[in-house]
């Protein structure tokens, strides 16, 4: 069923549905009898009170019918009247409308006060019986009695009327009673207003309730009883007949919308208060505003005035919002407070009056001076005569005053009293701040009867502040107040600064008293650097300082006083500049002991004379005292430290003395403080200290028997401020207030301590120049600042003051205007006309009509609507009509009475704070018939919100007329305003659900027009009224609302408009919805900014908050809160609620280059308070030798550092940082082997630290693979010098190095050439000196010393030259070379692709360097792709030679040719040997020589002497035998057989000859046969070679060597003298290596090439004939 819109809640047949007969028919007699039953309501609540003592149920039930049916008979009457008068008439009386036909309202609203009353009275007799409640309410009125207060003052104050205050409310229990006429929801204000008017009845009516209120005679008892029986029966007939139908439309209000148009009460005219004469009559008329109407009750001092408990006596009358009460002979027992309390269902409001009746000639009837029943008057007798309500007030009052220092100031005005009564005489007090003054020397005092004054002899700066008059007549009192500032007096010095003030002596003891003050607000331009404080005895003008460098801290302990003596204190400010004056001294203050003093003050013994007298009993026998208890640092700064105690308890009975006692913390160097002097008062102030320091204190006693033992040491405190200097205040806001005022306010700094108060100045916009507001600290975070010049713009800034210091200066203000913030210059304005009027809805006698808010509101707020209509007949129209006589709200009104089938026209105009606006044109004619279309009607109040430059939000109502099915959505149509009808587009495609929509992608600048239509099953109905044309722009100074939050975690939501009016309101909302419940909200507006408070932000709080700016053009934002924004922000608040120091880094431990342990953390910023605490186990450690602690602010940086970690130290580290409110910590647990590990790493590194003092390694022995393929062992070092010696060991065996490093590039090497497997081992290296040792070591074996050879192997790889093709007498040969050789390379050969087999005609081999593969006796088939695949453990790499073509054919042809001359080579004739090339041999002896010669055929000898032919004879004979051995002898040589000798042997493949040289000696005597084979005396010399055929065949080409060849015999030959004899090198295989390379193969020794093993064999050094066997290619 759909809900009943807010225009139709009191219209009776707002659809056929709900038009039952029977209902109609019993509703209408109901309303018939509804003016008796009101008559019958007032006996009948009587009758309820008296018969629920005896429970009747049958008499509650006519109660309720009775109550609720007087009730709506008064709203209908209301109605009905209210709907016939005329509107000059209302309006004149602020739209009340006056009409006797509300009588019956009147009675309705009686009978509710009547019905609080029997409830009050009679609730607790229907539960427990009359006599009960009778006690019940006799004691109540004794315990509960009011205490009379002052004038304006209500007794139930808001926030204190929904506390329980010792009673109770009774449950009402009764039967159901359902009524027709009276809705569901007025049944519940009827029940709600009576539980509460009786609650606060109860508690109010302690001075007039007595017994006597509630008692009855029996007769009216039972009068009412059977009357209220009557009404009973025949309300219950009526209702068995109306019950069922009752039930149905009971069902159907509970589903009815709320009304929007409620508003609560609101005074119009408020009552005046009388003066008048005993026998008067008095008259207090209200007017009063809201809906529903309100219900009006009064009250005198508090207490529900009873009409029928005084008849004829009071007179109340309530018509058309005029409520009037009239007090008839007034007695002087009438004077008191009245009050009228207007509430309804949106709350009580109360306006208050005074009545004061004065008896002629002043006497006082001494009879109730006497009288014992007081509580039966409001009234009771003081000392001072009667306690009545007196009107006091203030004639030619004081203003705010501006005085200086030293200046006499006076503050007065007159006081008026009424009635002036003799003999009482009014109390005068003065306040200031709050506190009463008393009269001194700097104050004093007058009362002259009339006048009241007050005079400052000598004004210092303590006497700033707010002045108070209170005038009391007995307990009744009025106040007066205003404000004095006094001025510093001009500084002796010029920018000298103010002289401090407030000074004060606290914590007195005998030698010790703690001086404290507050600082000036004026510096003279320069920082304050501290205080001098002085001393006065009192009775002597001698001033001494105290201390002789100035003090920051605005407390400070003064010591060094006399027992028994008095002391007044004065403190000075000290800047660059100079001293300033001296501030005003303090209170006397003696030097005692506390006990002392309380027992002086007790027990005066004689006058004051300044100086008290200390006398000493005689001591007993001696006691050495104990140690002293509680002993505490109280107060710790920079400067100073106070240490409190307390005596000890055994300490004999003469007086005792305590010696003070300091150390270090984390030490037991204990050290008397005071050495000379013991002091006598259980405080002490420690002076020297060292600022940073942590120390510990302990203290001993002391008297003639001995020193006691100390007490117990204090925890360590650290020497610095523990106060710190208050932060900046925030949010300074000034606010127009008088002429010449301002209200500034501001919020208290973050994380503010001990504050005092706070300093104000302002400055004249630009001027530059600021000056004080006040003088005095003032607490609270407003202030008025006084004196400024009107229309001057001002700027203000506050810091905030405690005794550490003043803080720095708040951020400035906005600057502001000084004016007066009522009135301004605004004149307000009527309103113009509404517009746009449109039917929303119509049946058979009404009509629904809407309309748009006028273009101008007048400056102020639109207060409601007019509505006239007229009927048009036949097109002429009639007159006017008024359709409400009371104010609509809403743009939206329902017509009543109308006639079906007539056409009406219709007006309405606006009314504001000046007055109705001027109505606006007629409509357009519509017929009053009934809505039959199935379709929704138009929707209404359509307008644009939130405009910007893309987008804006739409705002709509639901239509009146649904149609004939629920609505179930809505579409929005937009165009640009000058287009077609044609161009409108709709915006959405599904129908929405809500009743807004964010339109966006709009184009800048462009104007639109917008529009919505409703859908329901039946269709989509038409379209509302087209809305204003909207430009599309966001206009200069827009704001949006912002989300904030607070240091304080709470999340607000806030919007500033700097167009407001000064009628202008913030009007939040959710979901476009008015914000109804707010319970979950706070909402806080002040000038210009509005903020909207989450108490609890949940999920309950998600939607769209948007707010707007009321009498502005259109001011509004948005701001929605989603899930993930709803996260967001908690998390943001508990970050602010529970703020912590963001760490850049978590607490973290490492090691230092000497082995000391580092803890550390990084916050990304601390303040330069900021602090941190260092805690071991849950215990707190502090800086001392073994712990080094840091704290860099700058860059926030904590850090500890330890020289060593022990085992002790293994556990949890903590570090906690505090930054003002802002707190955080790290912890790290260093626990079994994490601590373990930590702590060995530390002793390396310690023994690292130690080691490298000489010299040392800085990279450890490492290897690396040259470019030639050799390994270098190296390490890098430091901190050699030349005495340095380097050592290399081999499996612990020296190597020695031919070389000493010089270390000038830090690095040291060993070479090894031709890394091979018996290089492997282990390799160290020692450097030393006389600074210490340091080793190396590395291990070449296993898998490193395969990781080694894996790398030199693929350096020997990458080495490797191209392949080569080299033609040999054998084959083929294909070779590539490499640095060298290892076994550990992997050769591999490829054909085609496919893997060789090696055989005896293919086979590989290494020679040298040279890695080959040999073709014998090559083919055909050995053309093609050959592929040497080289694998150094990790990777193939691989050299590619193409043998097919002419390549082939070039190396074949050239094989062929090597064949044949191998052949030759081998068959040629030649001398194998035997010959020596000289011969020495002396004359005479005998000659043999002998040699073999070779060839095949067997090759021809022939002999030459001299290059001469030479044949066999007598003296030389030549043999040849057996095809090879040759022989030479002379039996006896001559002279003659000197000469050159010469073999020739010959056959077909060549010639070889071969010389010898015969020396004879001639001698004398005997000679001897010498063999040739002998080698004594020869002389050596290379041995020439023959000349083989082929090479005499072919001159100019190379000699190629037989590969096979296995020896060649060199021959020696005379060495000629002019060449260098030749030295024979080492045959090794490097330097033949490396020779072969350099000569391309053409010089060498051959030897023997063996035969492959394994697929490839190591033959050593490279044949030096392999070179000239043929051309590579």
């Amino acid at each position: 069923m759909m809900s009943l819109p807010f225009y139709q809640r009191h219209h009776e047949h707002y659809d056929r549905a709900y038009r039952h007969k029977a209902l109609s028919s019993t509703v209408s007699q109901y309303q018939k009898e509804t003016k008796s039953k009101s008559a019958v309501y007032a006996q009948g609540s009587a009758a309820y009170t008296r018969g629920s003592a005896a429970h009747r149920h049958s008499s509650a039930a006519g109660f309720s019918l009775d109550s609720s049916a007087a009730y709506s008979h008064g709203s209908t009457a209301y109605d009905h009247s209210a709907m016939q008068s005329k509107r000059s008439a209302a309006y004149s009386l602020d739209s009340q409308s006056l009409s006797t036909s509300s009588a019956a309202y009147s009675h309705g609203s009686e009978s509710i006060n009547k019905l609080a009353a029997a409830y009050r009275l009679g609730s607790e007799a229907y539960n427990f019986g009359l006599k009960n409640s009778n006690l019940m309410i006799e004691d109540q009125s004794y315990k509960m009695s009011p205490k009379a207060k002052r004038a304006k003052q209500s007794l139930i104050s808001e926030d204190k009327e929904n506390e329980a205050i010792d009673y109770s409310v009774p449950i009402f229990t009764g039967r159901e009673v359902n009524i027709s006429g009276i809705t569901d929801t007025e049944e519940e204000r009827i029940k709600e207003s009576a539980a509460y008017v009786a609650k606060r009845n109860l508690f109010a009516t302690g001075e007039g309730v007595s017994v006597s209120k509630v008692a009855k005679t029996t007769s009216e008892e039972e009068h009412h009883e059977k009357k209220s029986r009557k009404v009973a029966i025949r309300e219950s007939a009526e209702r068995v007949a109306m019950k069922k139908t009752l039930e149905d439309t009971q069902a159907f209000h509970k589903k009815l919308n709320q009304d929007k148009l409620l508003h609560p009460p609101e005074f119009i005219i408020e009552p005046r208060s009388h003066t008048i004469w005993e026998k008067e009559n008095v008259r207090f008329n209200c007017s009063v505003a809201g809906w529903p109407a309100p219900r009006v009750t009064w009250y005198k001092n508090n207490v529900p005035i009873d009409v029928q408990a005084h008849p004829g006596k009071y007179i109340i009358q309530s018509r058309y919002g005029l409520h009037s009460l009239e007090i008839t002979e007034c007695e002087f027992d009438d004077t008191a407070q009245y009050h009228a309390s207007a509430m309804n269902v949106k709350g009580e409001v109360s306006v208050y009056a005074s009545l004061v009746v004065k008896r002629y000639k002043g006497e006082i009837d001494a009879s109730l001076l006497h009288s014992r029943n007081l509580s039966l008057s409001p009234f009771a007798v003081t000392p001072h005569g009667y306690a009545s309500r007196f009107e006091i007030s203030f004639v030619d009052k004081f203003d705010v005053a501006f005085g200086r220092e030293g200046e006499t100031m006076s503050l007065g005005c007159t006081v008026v009293i009424n009635p002036d009564i003799k003999r009482f005489k009014p109390d005068i007090e003065w306040y200031r701040n709050g506190v009463l003054i008393t009269p001194s020397k700097w104050v004093q005092m007058q009362w002259s009867g009339e006048r009241a004054s007050l005079t400052l002899t000598h004004a210092n700066k303590e006497d700033e502040g707010l002045y108070t008059l209170r005038v009391a007549m007995g307990e009744y009192y009025e106040e007066y107040s205003g404000y004095v500032f006094v001025r510093d007096a001009d500084a002796e010095i010029p920018g000298a600064p103010g002289a401090p003030l407030d000074v004060q002596c606290l914590d007195a003891n005998k030698d010790y008293v703690i001086v404290s003050w507050k600082q000036p607000a004026v510096d003279g331009g320069n920082p304050i650097l501290g205080y001098f404080i002085d001393r006065c005895e009192v009775g002597t003008s001698h001033w001494t300082q105290c201390n002789e460098n100035p003090v920051k801290f605005a407390r400070f302990p003064v010591t060094g006083l006399i027992e028994g003596r008095s002391y007044i204190f004065r403190v000075r400010a000290v800047n660059k500049a100079g001293v300033s004056l001296p501030s005003r001294v303090s209170e006397p203050v003696a030097a005692l002991d506390p006990a002392d003093r309380a027992r002086l003050r007790s027990h005066p013994s004689a006058p004051w004379t300044g100086q008290i007298i200390v006398t000493e009993e005689e001591p007993a026998e001696g006691v050495v005292p104990g140690p002293p208890t509680d002993l505490q640092v109280i107060e710790a700064t920079k400067n100073y430290v106070v240490l409190s105690w307390k005596p000890p308890g055994q300490r004999g009975h003469e007086g005792i003395m305590y010696f003070v006692e300091k150390c270090v913390a984390g030490t037991e160097d204990w050290q008397r403080v005071n050495t000379e002097i013991p002091v006598k008062s259980p405080r002490f102030a420690v002076f020297d200290l060292s600022e940073g320091k942590s120390y510990c204190f302990r203290v001993r006693c002391c008297n003639s028997a001995g020193i006691g033992e100390p007490s117990e040491a204090t925890e360590a405190t650290v020497v610095d401020d523990k106060l710190d200097i208050p932060k900046a205040p925030g949010r300074i806001l000034p606010t127009r207030n008088t002429d010449t005022s301002v209200v500034v306010t501001w919020t208290e700094p973050p994380d503010a301590k001990e504050l005092v108060g706070y300093y104000i100045e302002s400055s004249v916009e630009g001027s530059g120049r600021w000056e004080p507001c006040n003088n005095n600290p003032v607490k609270g975070t407003r202030f008025i600042c006084h004196g400024l010049s009107n229309g001057e713009k001002y700027i203000f800034r506050v810091r905030a003051v405690n005794a550490a210091g003043l803080s720095e200066f708040s951020q400035e203000s906005e600057p502001i205007e000084v004016k007066a913030a009522i009135g301004g210059g605004l004149l307000h304005a009527a309103p113009s006309p509404p517009y746009d009027i449109m039917v929303l809805e119509s049946v058979r006698d009404s009509m629904v009509l809407g309309w748009k808010q006028p273009e101008a509101i007048g400056g102020a707020e639109i207060t409601g609507y007019y509505v006239n209509y007229r009927e048009v007949v036949d097109g002429v129209p009639g007159k006017w009509k008024e359709a409400n006589i009371k104010a609509v709200t809403e743009r939206a009104y329902r017509i009543q009475n109308l006639k079906e089938n007539m056409v009406y026209q219709f007006q309405v105009a606006a009314a504001n704070l000046a007055g109705v606006g001027t109505p606006s044109k007629p409509s357009k004619p519509f017929k009053c018939e009934e809505w039959t279309i199935a379709v929704p009607g138009p929707p209404h109040d359509v307008k644009c919100t939130e405009v910007r430059k893309d987008s804006l939000v739409l705002l709509w109502k639901e239509p009146v007329y649904s149609g004939r099915s629920p609505i179930v959505g809505y579409y929005v149509d937009m165009k640009e305003t000058e287009a077609k009808e044609e161009h409108w587009r709709s915006v959405n495609e599904k129908p929405l659900q809500k009743k807004f929509l964010k339109i966006g992608g709009l184009t800048q600048g462009v104007s639109y027009v917008f529009r919505v239509r409703a859908t329901n099953q039946a269709g989509v109905g038409k379209p509302s009224d087209v809305t204003d044309a909207v430009v599309a722009e966001t206009r200069p100074g827009t704001k949006e609302v912002v989300v904030d939050v607070d240091d304080n975690g709470v999340i607000s939501l806030n919007f500033e408009c700097d167009q407001m009016s000064p009628d202008s309101k913030f009007i939040w909302s959710k979901n476009y919805e008015p914000i109804e419940d707010d319970s979950r909200l706070n909402i806080n507006t002040k000038g210009g900014k509005s903020k909207l408070s989450f108490k609890d932000l949940g999920e309950d709080d998600l939607g769209i908050y948007s707010c707007i700016v009321t009498d502005t053009d259109g001011v509004s934002s948005s701001y929605t809160i989603d899930e993930e924004e709803m996260k967001r922000l908690l998390a943001l608040s508990h970050e602010r609620q529970f703020p912590t120091v963001p760490l850049v880094s978590e607490l973290a431990v490492e090691i230092l280059e000497k082995g000391e342990v580092r803890f550390w953390l990084q916050a990304e910023k601390l303040s330069g308070n900021a602090k941190a605490n260092f805690v071991f186990n849950d215990k707190e450690i502090f800086n001392g030798e073994k712990y080094k602690m840091k704290v860099d602010q700058k860059t926030g940086l904590v850090e500890m550092i330890m020289d060593k970690l022990e085992e002790k130290d293994e556990g949890t580290y903590t570090f906690q940082l505090q930054d003002g409110k802002a707190t955080n910590q790290s912890s790290l647990v260093l626990i079994g082997d994490v601590f373990k590990k930590l702590r060995d790493e530390a002793d390396f590194q310690r023994k690292e630290w130690h080691r490298k003092q000489g010299p040392h390694f800085v990279d450890k022995l490492g290897w690396e693979v040259t470019d030639e393929c050799n390994v270098m062992l190296k390490c890098k070092v430091a901190n050699i010098k030349k005495e340095t010696h380097i050592v290399w060991y081999k499996d612990d065996r020296e190597i020695m190095v031919d070389e000493e490093h010089d270390f000038k590039d830090g690095v040291c090497t060993l070479l090894i050439s031709e890394f091979s497997k018996k290089d492997a081992g282990t390799y160290e290296v020692i450097l030393k000196d006389d600074r210490g040792k340091d080793s190396s070591e590395l291990k070449l074996k296993d898998t490193a010393f395969a990781d080694l050879m894996n790398e030199v192997c693929r350096r020997i790889a990458l080495s490797a030259t191209d392949l080569k093709i080299q033609s040999t007498a054998e084959g083929i040969r294909l070779y590539s070379y490499v640095t060298y050789y290892v076994e550990d390379l992997r050769v591999g050969w490829l054909h085609n692709d496919t893997q060789i087999k090696f055989t005896d005609r293919m086979r590989t081999g290494v020679t040298g360097e040279q890695i080959w593969l040999q073709i014998n006796e090559p083919t055909p088939q050995d053309k093609g792709r050959y592929i040497m695949e080289l694998f150094d453990g990790n990777t193939t790499h691989k050299k590619t030679v193409d043998l097919s073509g002419q390549a082939f054919d070039e190396a074949f042809a050239e094989f062929q040719r090597l064949k044949q001359a191998a052949i030759a080579e081998k068959n040629r004739a030649r001398v194998l040997g035997g010959l020596p090339d000289v011969v020495t041999i002396q004359e005479g002896k005998a000659l043999n020589l002998s040699c073999t010669v070779w060839g095949d055929p067997t090759p021809e000898v022939s002999w030459l002497k001299n290059e001469k032919s030479f044949v066999s004879d007598a003296n030389c004979i030549l043999k040849f035998e057996s095809g090879k051995n040759v022989s030479f002898s002379i039996s006896a040589v001559s002279t003659q057989d000197s000469g050159k000798y010469s073999i020739v042997v010959k056959n077909k493949y060549g010639t070889e000859t071969s010389d010898v040289t015969v020396i004879v000696m001639p001698v004398s005597g005997q000679t001897d046969t010498v063999q040739g084979h002998n080698q004594n005396n020869k002389t050596v010399s290379k041995k020439k070679k023959a000349m083989t055929a082929s090479k005499q065949k072919e001159g100019e080409k190379k000699d190629f060597i037989k590969p096979h060849v296995e020896e060649i015999i060199a021959t020696e030959e005379t060495p000629d003298p002019n060449e260098m004899p030749p030295v024979e090198k080492e045959k090794d295989t490097k330097s033949n290596q490396q020779a072969a390379k350099k000569t391309d193969g053409k010089a060498g020794v051959a030897e023997k090439v063996p035969q492959p093993t394994e697929g490839l064999d190591r033959q050593g050094k490279k044949l030096p004939e392999e070179a000239a066997l043929g051309k590579p290619h």
